[in-house]
């Protein structure tokens, strides 16, 4: 009981002190006046308000100008417009020669050159980054604490702080979500301070403002940096190449305070163990701070570090030691928890606290770090120097556009890529020059390599925060091999971009039509461009060969045919807008002589479907997964660049569906979809209409009579007499989740929803335990897992036989419309780009699917 008047004490006194910086700064130190103080520049105390994102830039800028420590550096924009910043900290001496610091210390990652450094007087490079969820924002507004500190405080201590370290303050890693999320609980905010959790100002509505603009967890982001905010920062990373970065979060207003190592069972066997025991001991200092302000911690639990792509993690793979902090979150201004009174202010203090814990164990332990950093890299190069394989190879000569998203990904974590020389074949696989490219493991980024090309199965546990496997040429659906011989003789120029895509296309005078192939991944995007300038075209649902110039080209099913007659553009129009349009997709387009083909299929067939320019809509808000809603937009408004409405579940009912051809439903529970909306809905179907549906939208629909689909038990049969500790109950509850794996999948390469693909087999991940049987009809299930699935990943034993021969597509027939159910999520945080094309073939091609 004193204990927790202890604690509710000390929640309290946030709220009382929250006008106070005394309440959040060190004791016994003295500040330039010169320096601006937050509410100075913001316009209220820290904590008074969340800070929006305009007003902490606007304090940076202030206190960039007026101090000789500090220097802000622009990163980039968000989607949003908002400017991303790292203001770097560090005595006006070493500002002095900054860029001569940060060129030696950047040589501790080079094996051949750091031998020879001094580190004895090198400046230890501290990276405090807030708030990647952006409705987790104590982290971004204890920034503005840790900036008026470092850049006001006097004293011997804070100039050997500055001196021997150099500091990047990242504000705001989510510009965007911390936006939206100050704006939501300032605008509820009532002057009598209101604590009830049910309370409006503590529950966003839909997505909240944990997400990007586009709606994804950008702590996810860091190894695949498909968004700009991501490929901002990871640019400052590698210029400077931390020893710390510090990534402050908040989780359930419950808890208390969370700082790493975490469960020790489940780092990545890709971190080496001094990574660990240098996160213990930089724990310690954490320790010490939060207990000299009497705050509750815990260590070791709940949090892991095995997935690369979190700001935690990523720099354990990079020579550095990623450290998370999680605070209890107060979500708005002071809520009621279980343990009293948790107020804003009170979250920031610990996080503020935090990021000064860092700061002295990086002085305390800054020869350590440097060191670690040092011979991190030298292992690498014995690391790789003993690995078997040499080198991979990738690439795919038909869809060279995912091979240059594949290859850009890599370049901007500073892998060393090469040209291929020459042709080779790598197990079984036939690999060419222009369209592959070698990547020997003799080099500094080993690590990154290696967890992006490797396939796990074993593991030290059966729990996980995250994914339990990225395997990354898979997921892009990219032909690759390993190289176990030396392959100097296969390396060309080094890359130091990625190559452009610019074929020509294949004109002639007096065409009679024109064609491309379904297999880039820019190929729906050249459609929809065409059929936006009024463009007609067919798709082939046959195989045909045209004879070019006395040569014979195939075309397989999917290809797109567009005739010259019956245009609304004149041929010469017409011509000048394929070329243009092709050459910059990246999509080779041919002029075909003659409707007479050299076999297969004439230009006039009947297996000539036409193709309905896409007019898409998708469930959006309440009772649809954000990230999930997220991931298509950001396919086809980003990646496709075609218009989507994202309609709220609710509003469905009162819309006219009739504009419309494809309806997205992503994952949801869809229980707020009245029942004259369902019947709506089924009759938009019944009337041609094509519903695309994923996850959970494949359990509700088939739940709620729309479709036919069968979904498999996943009940065990239990032992009754069976006795186990209760301490494990929630781990055996845990260990039956599907966090996140890979699953090959065979297709059927005639059906419309394989056009493009040339190989009969796909990697899929899935992260759910739903499992769809076959539908009854042979030609309803295009896709199915194989008898031996898992590729990579950790797959429940009780699964196996339940997963293997399943369906990952299925699709019912609806009076003239068809429903496809997708019982997986084929646009992963959008890197899975290996079955996306499936998903853009069911927007495209639904309709023309006969069962």
């Amino acid at each position: 009981m004193k204990k927790l008047l202890l604690v509710c004490l000390v929640l309290v006194s946030g709220w009382i002190q929250a006008q106070d910086l005394n309440y959040y700064l060190p004791k016994n130190v003295s500040y330039n006046a010169a320096i601006p103080t937050p509410a100075s520049v913001i316009g209220h105390e820290v904590g008074e308000w969340h800070v929006t994102h305009d007003r902490l830039v606007q304090y940076m800028k202030a206190v960039d100008a007026a101090s000789d420590r500090v220097i802000m550096k622009p990163l980039g924009t968000t989607y949003e417009g908002r400017q991303q910043l790292v203001l770097i900290i560090t005595s006006p001496k070493n500002q002095q020669n900054l860029e001569q610091i940060r060129q030696q210390h950047v040589q501790l990652t080079d094996a051949n050159a750091s031998a020879g450094l001094n580190i004895n007087d090198m400046p230890a490079v501290v990276w405090i980054g807030h708030s990647i969820h952006g409705n987790e924002s104590s982290g971004a507004n204890a920034s503005l604490l840790t900036t008026y500190y470092l850049a006001a405080a006097q004293g011997p201590a804070i100039d050997e702080l500055l001196d021997k370290t150099v500091i990047l303050v990242d504000p705001s890693f989510n510009p965007d979500g911390l936006n939206r999320f100050a704006s939501w609980v300032n605008m509820h905010k009532s002057q009598t301070l209101v604590s009830d959790p049910n309370a409006r100002e503590y529950n966003e509505v839909w997505p909240g403002g944990r997400f990007n603009h586009y709606w994804f967890d950008l702590n996810r982001d860091w190894l695949p940096a498909q968004h700009k905010e991501s490929q901002n920062r990871l640019a400052m990373f590698h210029a400077w190449k931390p020893n710390i970065l510090t990534d402050h979060h908040e989780m359930g207003s419950n808890s208390s305070f969370f700082f790493q190592p975490g469960v020790p069972s489940r780092v990545n066997p890709n971190t080496p163990q001094r990574n660990q025991d240098l996160t213990a001991a930089i724990g310690n200092f954490h320790a010490k701070f939060l207990d000299s302000i009497g705050s509750l911690y815990f260590t070791k639990e709940g949090y892991d570090d095995f997935y690369y792509g979190k700001g935690s993690t990523y720099p354990d793979i990079n020579g550095a030691v990623g450290i998370l902090f999680e605070q209890a979150s107060s979500r708005g201004h002071a809520q009621d928890t279980e343990n009293g009174l948790l107020t804003f202010p009170f979250t920031i203090r610990n996080q503020f606290t935090t990021a000064l814990s860092t700061l002295e164990a990086a002085r305390n332990l800054r020869k350590d770090l440097l060191t670690f950093q040092r011979d991190f890299f030298r292992d690498v190069d014995k690391e790789a120097a003993a690995n078997p394989v040499k080198a991979m190879i990738v690439g795919d000569q038909f869809d060279k556009t995912k091979t240059q998203i594949f290859l850009q990904m890599l370049l901007r974590h500073q892998v060393d890529i090469f040209q291929l020389k020459k042709e080779t074949t790598e197990n079984g696989k036939t690999f060419r020059p222009g369209s592959a490219y070698v990547i020997p493991l003799q080099q500094k980024q080993y690590k990154i390599i290696k967890t992006v090309f490797e396939k796990t199965f074993s593991y030290k546990d059966s729990l996980f925060y995250d994914v339990t496997a990225w395997t990354m040429p898979l997921a892009f659906g990219l032909p690759y091999a390993e190289i176990k011989t030396p392959a100097g003789d296969l390396m060309g120029d080094r890359l130091t971009a990625v190559p452009e895509n610019k074929p020509q296309a294949r004109m002639v005078s007096n065409a009679y039509a024109y064609a491309f192939r379904w297999d880039d991944f820019n190929a729906p995007k050249l459609l929809f461009q065409l059929q936006r300038k009024g463009v007609r075209a067919k798709v082939a649902t046959q195989q045909f060969v045209a004879n070019l110039n006395g040569k014979n080209e195939s075309f397989g099913y999917g290809t797109i045919m567009i005739p010259v007659a019956g245009q609304s553009l004149s041929e010469s129009a017409l011509a000048q807008l394929l070329q243009q349009s092709g050459t910059e997709q990246g999509v080779e387009i041919f002029a075909l002589p003659t409707g007479l083909s050299a076999g297969g299929i004439d230009l006039g067939s009947a297996s000539f479907n036409n193709v309905k320019q896409p007019r898409i809509m998708m469930f959006g808000g309440t009772g649809t997964s954000a990230p999930d809603v997220g991931e298509i937009w950001h396919l086809l408004d980003i990646r496709m660049q075609m218009p989507v409405s994202i309609v709220d579940v609710e509003r469905f009912g009162s819309i006219n569906a009739d504009k419309y051809n494809v309806i997205i439903m992503p994952s949801g529970s869809y229980n707020n979809l009245s029942k004259a909306a369902q019947d709506k809905l089924k009759d938009w179907i019944s009337g041609g209409g094509t519903l695309v549906a994923t996850e959970d939208a494949t359990k509700w629909l088939a739940n709620n009579g729309f479709t036919k689909v069968l979904f498999r038990s996943t009940e065990e049969k239990r032992d009754t007499t069976l006795q186990l500790p209760y301490y494990l109950r929630m781990d055996e509850m845990r260990a039956k989740e599907m966090a996140g794996s890979l699953f090959e999948a065979k297709l059927d390469l005639t059906h419309p929803l394989a056009y493009g693909y040339r190989e009969p087999s796909v990697s899929i991940f899935k992260s759910n335990t739903l499992f769809m049987d076959q539908n009854n009809n042979p030609y309803d299930s295009p896709v199915m897992y194989t008898e031996e699935p898992l590729q990579s990943g950790y797959l429940y034993r009780g699964y196996k036989n339940t997963m293997k021969n399943s369906a990952a597509v299925n699709i019912d027939a609806v009076g003239r419309g068809k429903v496809v159910s997708m019982v997986d999520n084929l646009n992963f945080r959008a890197f899975w780009l290996g079955t996306t094309r499936m998903f853009m073939n069911a927007i495209y091609f639904g309709d023309i699917i006969r069962l």
